[in-house]
């Protein structure tokens, strides 16, 4: 929806910004995404993506699985939760890659990156990955591994 474009930055202020995980596009099904990466309304089925992160977790972390998928609770605690590219036609997966909101969301990770105070970059998949030039690994704890995808969690979920 038009109104949730800019979730992220709305639900995480800029000063409040711990961590950034960085999504490719939002989930294109209908009533699925709703602007923050990863997450959907609650119920609405938790995607597959999103319910291996929670495996993961729960194998790593011991957290226990929720039973939704909404993350503003994450972002309201400083997870900045940020697609890539913004919006996507209904249905269709990337399609609006390469319209211009890869400069927007560029901007908005290197103001995070050249904060004073470090922060946690989690990229998940080769897109996400090439944004690594935009962060100082020094200053920055970045964790990379395979997109939590079924198609290629099995490299790294």
């Amino acid at each position: 929806p038009r109104d949730e474009v800019f979730a992220p930055v709305d639900a995480t202020p800029y000063d409040r910004v711990k961590v950034l995980i960085l999504g490719q596009d939002p989930y294109h099904g209908e009533g699925q995404g709703h602007g923050l990466c990863f997450s959907v309304r609650p119920g609405v089925k938790v995607p597959p993506s999103l319910r291996n992160i929670y495996k993961e977790m729960h194998a790593e972390l011991g957290t226990p699985i929720p039973d939704n998928g909404y993350l503003m609770s994450w972002a309201e605690q400083g997870v900045l939760l940020l697609n890539a590219v913004l919006t996507v036609r209904s249905g269709e997966a990337n399609s609006h890659k390469g319209k211009s909101w890869e400069k927007v969301t560029d901007a908005v990770i290197r103001a995070v990156a050249s904060r004073p105070d470090p922060a946690v970059f989690v990229l998940w998949g080769n897109y996400a990955q090439k944004k690594l030039p935009l962060i100082d690994e020094e200053r920055h704890i970045v964790v990379k591994g395979a997109h939590p995808s079924p198609l290629s969690a099995k490299k790294f979920f």
